[in-house]
């Protein structure tokens, strides 16, 4: 007998399964004291004692009450002087201690309790927790979230529990394509589709107000952070949802009327812990190991494009894009000194139709090859290949990528065209979910939802991807933005489901890509839905956020806001990419600095003729080459449950690595977001004109992995971008920073080296660069024996404090230490000394310097880029 269908089941579970691993590193706990600006010592007490945490080499320590296992995996974070892969290597390591649960997790009294930490209430009588797979024959490793319904069903949606009294950040879809992120502290204000949930929570489950972020303790080792990640489970995809009662919900759905189920035991993932950065990584580490369907950020290979300056013709041309325009962009960015090494060549180069009957119809590919306007006129058959040609040889790039949707294009592939018969697509209507139909409403009148996708038949995707990408790479095209992602989960009915279809396609992509592009020559985008996310293995770059929007003046601050936040999540998986910007442009410094910030690809999408040469230079070096950081730029530990577009009181911090500097954005978002009502980014009104907050040297949330004193007392220099100041900052002093709408600022941050008594010192970079650090590749200190006080005899002037209002110099013959530091690029090159060094030397040759006495910064010229047989310059300076 068949069983009754319907399209929504609503109820509470049957049984629920759950189970939840924990982890924590205790920090140190370090008392306030003040800030140091060289010259006047400026006092600024913090109200609350902060901690430093540190992840060098080191087990986490179990912080709470249960068992350790020494099989269960774990993540360790490692020093991150070498590859990005050595800097977590460590998340690898399965034989390393674990944190798992004996009685740290429980339902008692209807609660869901983490280490005394109420966050679920009300949880129905019939959820439980429980262990995962294997545990009976080996300790827990994770805790999963499930439950059983009367009834098979496509789609189901059960509450959990009441989320109260807590912090959260959600990174939910508000469009098909496009995750933003939603701050709030009860689940009625969980959106639907929401995809990764963070939350915070103190002990006793008590707020204090976040509207001073400086009387807030971030730190606290009270605090708890508990990640949510709802997975895909056989066909069926979970996301997370609020209703009015300030319950959480699960949803789970097919997208396949056939495809149905009343069983679920791991549909939602859940780990906890006391460094947020750190749970993520672990969950999502677990998550892998679970599903074994995708890899991690860190274990995949990044295309070379992410380490050179690119241009992407999409705001220049839009559609209307031609080989001439191609050559005009490149010709006009190399002319100006900024090279670009990779090119884009977005929507506007395939062959595309529309279906004859309609009339103002979707655009459907007619043709795997290139459009006429990337036809040679003089030889049609030369094709996209003399366009690849020209910006190889006369315009030197070293990459040339091109634009396709994931079904081909925009409106799939028409049925029936001559030539493209093998691969039997057929017109398929999209079916929105209800989640992203709530969020995005217009879907109802979408070219696509009304004409239909023409779809290829998933048996013949890898023949469609491998046919059109052996005919590119046979032209000379390195690489692929593969854009409209999502669509997919909208076409899966009859097919297995939107997992299944999703799936498929994407195995097909990824076999295609390994074949013909063999630097992993491929960018996701319009793809932030877990189908694909949870079933990525090859793509390494993923497209943050929504679009740079030139022409929408309430877009940019929410840009920069959204694609920080997405990273969070993104992140662990891809290496997110922050999308092109225009540098002649009013933001585009505010966007420019901020890609400098992202760890991902650099490119701009300017009008031949159209450039602010001088932002690019604080981007570009001479050879196209940029001056990336090592990990995904993220909000900083105190950033990440403010809600710096809406709530008119916080700025947003941003942090990143490099090998031996932090690098520290602070932005002024506030003004503008999206409107759940208008469905639009609209302007509103703020509390006021400048915000105030406050910088740490822990902000940059690794920093200490840049020291390379094991005893680093935690003191750090912060260098201003802007402002051109140098600040010296205890480890446990704030600095308040005040900006405006569309304002900003970036800080190198760089631990400081005490040398001797007396003699500090901290690399900076290139400081005309935004991210200045970016520029060491290598740093030794050669401390001379016996430089102490006592052997300096009277060339030793000063008490040796930081924070010395009276500079001292070492009058001394003999030297008290040598830096030797490899840097690439060139440009004016700082570093922080508090004593005026003896002597400076690049290539082994004697170099002039200067010196302010006042603020202890160095500068000197590097005139040039290194040799050609040399890949960076060797700068020593003696103290």
């Amino acid at each position: 007998m068949m069983k009754s269908r319907k399209a929504l089941a609503y109820g509470r579970p049957k049984s629920p399964i759950m189970f939840l691993s924990i982890s924590g590193h205790p920090p140190t706990t370090i008392n306030s004291l003040f800030i140091q600006r060289p010259n006047p010592i400026i006092p600024f007490p913090l109200s609350s004692p902060r901690t430093h945490p540190s992840y060098s080499f080191i087990k986490p320590i179990n912080s709470f009450p249960f068992s350790v296992s020494s099989k269960a995996p774990t993540s360790i974070i490692l020093a991150h002087k070498g590859s990005e892969v050595e800097f977590e290597k460590g998340v690898e390591e399965e034989e390393e201690a674990a944190m798992t649960i004996t009685s740290a997790i429980r339902i008692s009294e209807r609660k869901l309790v983490v280490k005394d930490r109420t966050i679920l209430t009300n949880v129905p009588d019939n959820v439980i927790t429980t262990s995962g797979p294997g545990a009976a024959s080996g300790p827990l490793e994770g805790v999963f979230l499930g439950a059983e319904f009367d009834q098979d069903n496509n789609r189901h949606v059960v509450p959990l529990g009441k989320l109260q009294d807590v912090r959260f950040l959600s990174c939910f879809r508000f469009k098909l394509w496009w995750m933003a992120q939603k701050m709030g502290d009860k689940g009625s204000e969980i959106p639907m589709e929401t995809q990764f949930l963070l939350v915070e929570t103190k002990d006793g489950s008590h707020l204090q107000s976040s509207n001073n972020k400086n009387n807030y303790d971030d730190n606290n080792n009270d605090v708890l952070y508990v990640v949510f990640l709802p997975l895909i489970e056989g066909s069926f995809r979970a996301v997370l949802q609020g209703n009015p009662e300030d319950e959480l919900e699960l949803c789970l759905e097919s997208g396949d009327k056939d495809t149905v189920s009343s069983s679920f035991n791991q549909a939602v993932y859940m780990h906890a812990g006391s460094d947020p950065f750190v749970v993520i990584t672990e969950a999502i580490r677990a998550v892998k190991l679970h599903l074994k369907t995708f890899r991690q950020r860190h274990e995949k290979k990044l295309p070379g494009i992410v380490d050179y300056f690119g241009w992407c013709t999409w705001d220049a041309f839009y559609q209307e894009v031609t080989q001439e325009g191609v050559e005009d962009g490149l010709e006009s960015l190399t002319a100006g000194g900024i090279p670009p090494k990779f090119i884009i060549i977005d929507d506007g180069w395939q062959s595309v139709g529309g279906d004859p009957e309609v009339e103002k119809p979707l655009m459907r590919l007619t043709g795997i090859k290139e459009n006429e306007k990337f036809q040679k006129k003089e030889d049609p058959t030369v094709g996209i290949k003399n366009i690849v040609n020209i910006a190889k040889e006369k315009y030197g790039l070293n990459y040339v990528y091109v634009w396709h949707a994931i079904t081909g294009y925009w409106g799939g592939v028409r049925p029936g065209v001559k030539g493209m018969e093998e691969y039997d697509s057929v017109v398929k209507y999209p079916d929105i979910t209800k989640g992203v139909m709530e969020n995005e409403p217009g879907w109802k009148t979408d070219p696509i939802a009304v004409q239909g996708l023409g779809l290829v038949n998933p048996k013949s995707a890898y023949k469609f991807y491998n046919e059109m990408h052996s005919y590119l790479a046979s032209a000379g095209v390195d690489g692929l933005k593969v854009d409209v992602q999502c669509i997919l989960e909208t076409l899966g009915d009859g097919l297995g489901g939107r997992v299944e279809l999703t799936k498929q396609y994407h195995q097909a992509l990824d076999a295609s890509v390994a074949r013909n592009f063999p630097d992993n020559g491929c960018i996701a985008c319009m793809s932030h839905n877990t189908d694909a996310l949870y079933c990525s293995k090859q793509t390494a770059v993923v497209r943050a956020s929504d679009d740079f929007f030139p022409r929408d003046p309430a877009s940019h601050t929410i840009h920069i806001a959204c694609v920080a936040y997405n990273s969070v999540f993104l992140g662990e998986i891809m290496q997110p990419d922050w999308d092109m910007f225009q540098s002649l442009h009013p933001a585009a410094e505010y966007h420019g600095s901020a890609r400098a910030l992202s760890g991902g690809p650099v490119y701009v999408s300017d009008a031949p003729g159209k450039h602010n040469f001088d932002v690019l230079r604080k981007l570009v070096l001479p050879d196209g080459s940029i001056l990336r950081a090592r990990l995904p730029g993220r909000p900083t530990k105190d950033s990440l449950f403010t809600d710096p577009s809406r709530d008119g009181v916080s700025l947003l911090k941003i942090w990143n690595m490099n090998k031996y500097t932090g690098v520290l954005g602070v932005y002024n978002c506030q003004g503008a977001a999206w409107s759940s009502v208008e469905r639009k980014t609209t302007f509103h009104k703020t509390n006021t004109d400048a915000i105030t907050d406050y910088i740490r040297g822990r902000d940059v949330h690794f920093i200490s992995e840049a020291a390379l004193d094991p005893k680093w007392s935690g003191d750090c220099v912060l260098y201003s971008h802007g402002s051109a100041e140098l600040v010296v900052l205890p480890c446990n002093a704030a600095m308040p920073v005040s900006f405006k709408i569309l304002e900003h600022e970036t800080y190198t941050v760089t631990p400081i080296k005490v040398l001797a008594p007396g003699f500090s010192f901290a690399p900076l970079g290139l400081i005309d660069m935004y991210n200045a650090g970016g520029a060491i590749e290598g740093l030794k200190y050669d401390v001379k024996a016996g430089a102490e006080l006592s052997e300096l005899d009277n060339g030793y002037q000063g008490e040796g404090n930081l924070v010395a209002e009276d500079r001292i110099e070492n009058l001394s013959t003999e030297a008290v230490a040598v830096v030797s530091m490899e840097v690439k690029g060139c440009g004016r090159f700082g570093v922080y000394s508090s004593v005026k060094p003896r002597k400076c030397s690049v290539g082994g040759d004697m170099v002039q310097f200067a010196y302010d006495s006042d603020s202890g910064l160095l500068t000197l010229n590097l005139d040039a880029m290194p040799p050609a047989d040399q890949k960076v310059h060797i700068i020593e300076v003696e103290v």
